[in-house]
């Protein structure tokens, strides 16, 4: 049944597209630490804002997080909407789907973007759910300028020319429809095997959680504040909205650390084995680095799904990206290729991974790998 849930605004109505306006991404925080992907989709919202003509407005809900909203402005965003209360320290489907949904119905925005973290992955079904709005998830690509979006296809697409040139419009509703204001969010389909463009026409706000780390964190041009907007909580929510309490949190620290590694060795299906992964955790420690894997690396059972790099697995952006035995297939390539410096260790000079590297090797991981180690155990202090 439509709109279940009471909003707080008895008249909104997610069809009426016209009434929509500006561009919203949800910052979120964790025990009052910001999450680096919230700055990645400020920053990316920018762009998007800039691109439809619009204002930026981060929202953000938590307990004392006053200080927080002014660094949001430092990345792009014209506005910050605060939710503050104590309650909202820490997170509850039930208690920020209600703020969010709420605030959303009154202000009505035409996008809004989340990071598709563990809280995110959570939080955004339901929310589109009650806003009666589609939801594209793990988005990997943003575009709004059919310009823009055209050169995405061109480099990273198998379309001929002529058909990236057509495009315009879509069928919704056996009609011709103008995507020229509509965002147009990608996201990996078929197990990555390709990639999706997906249009949300008929509805508003136009809702996509967005993979972390695949959008590059940017401090603005004309880095300001931003207008701080502080709603009243008591407008949106009540005692029944809390009937959830988080008592105790146990925070386990992360084992594998890919995210934040300044270094990376990662190896694919040329490795051979598992055991020959030890060679990359070798030079991986002497580095004081990570190891990565492909996904061919991972399906093959040579490491764990948790160090998989790319369409399916995380995005990074390490100083040092080391390649080895890795094709660099469009699957993997997306998930690496803002690699300050890549290097690839590969037999085949043809290898697409060559394309995008700094520096490459031609030659046998298991010889190439064993040498760089002795030389860093040689030379480091």
């Amino acid at each position: 049944m439509r709109n279940e849930v009471k909003l707080a605004n008895p008249n909104y109505d997610s069809s009426k597209i016209e009434e929509f306006k500006n561009v919203w991404v949800f910052c979120e925080q964790r025990q009052g630490q910001m999450m680096s992907t919230s700055y990645e989709l400020i920053s990316e919202g920018r762009k998007l804002a800039d691109e439809l003509g619009v204002k930026l407005c981060g929202l953000l809900v938590g307990d004392n997080v006053g200080d927080l909203a002014e660094s949001i402005g430092g990345y792009g965003a014209d506005e910050v909407i605060v939710c503050d209360h104590p309650l909202l320290k820490n997170y509850t489907t039930d208690a920020y789907a209600k703020v969010i949904c709420d605030v959303i119905s009154e202000m009505k925005p035409e996008a809004f973007l989340i990071g598709a973290t563990n809280i995110g992955r959570d939080l955004g079904p339901r929310c589109a759910a009650r806003l009666h709005t589609g939801l594209c998830a793990d988005c990997t690509h943003l575009d709004v300028d059919m310009p823009i979006y055209k050169d995405f296809l061109r480099g990273a697409s198998t379309l001929p020319e002529a058909k990236i040139d057509g495009m315009a419009t879509a069928k919704v509703m056996g009609k011709d429809h103008d995507v020229s204001r509509d965002l147009k969010m990608t996201r990996p389909a078929f197990g990555g095997n390709l990639m999706a463009t997906i249009i949300c026409p008929r509805f508003r706000p136009q809702m996509a959680t967005v993979r972390e780390g695949v959008m590059k964190k940017e401090v603005a041009k004309t880095p300001d504040k931003g207008v701080v907007k502080k709603v009243d909580h008591k407008k949106y929510t009540s005692d029944a909205d809390f009937v959830v309490r988080i008592i105790e949190r146990e925070m386990e620290e992360r084992k594998i650390n890919i995210k934040g590694a300044p270094v990376i060795i990662a190896g694919g299906y040329g490795m051979g084995c598992k055991e020959n992964f030890a060679l990359l955790h070798e030079l991986a420690e002497v580095l004081g680095g990570e190891v990565g894997a492909s996904r061919a690396a991972v399906d093959a059972g040579m490491a764990d799904h948790a160090r998989q790099i790319g369409q399916t697995g995380v995005t990074v952006r390490p100083k040092l990206y080391i390649a080895c035995g890795i094709s660099g297939q469009i699957q993997h390539t997306a998930g690496m290729d803002g690699s300050s410096m890549i290097i690839s260790i590969n037999t085949d000079p043809e290898a697409p991974i060559n394309k995008i590297a700094d520096y490459a090797i031609m030659g046998d991981v298991m010889e190439v790998v064993p040498k760089m180690i002795k030389y860093y155990k040689q030379n480091s202090k």
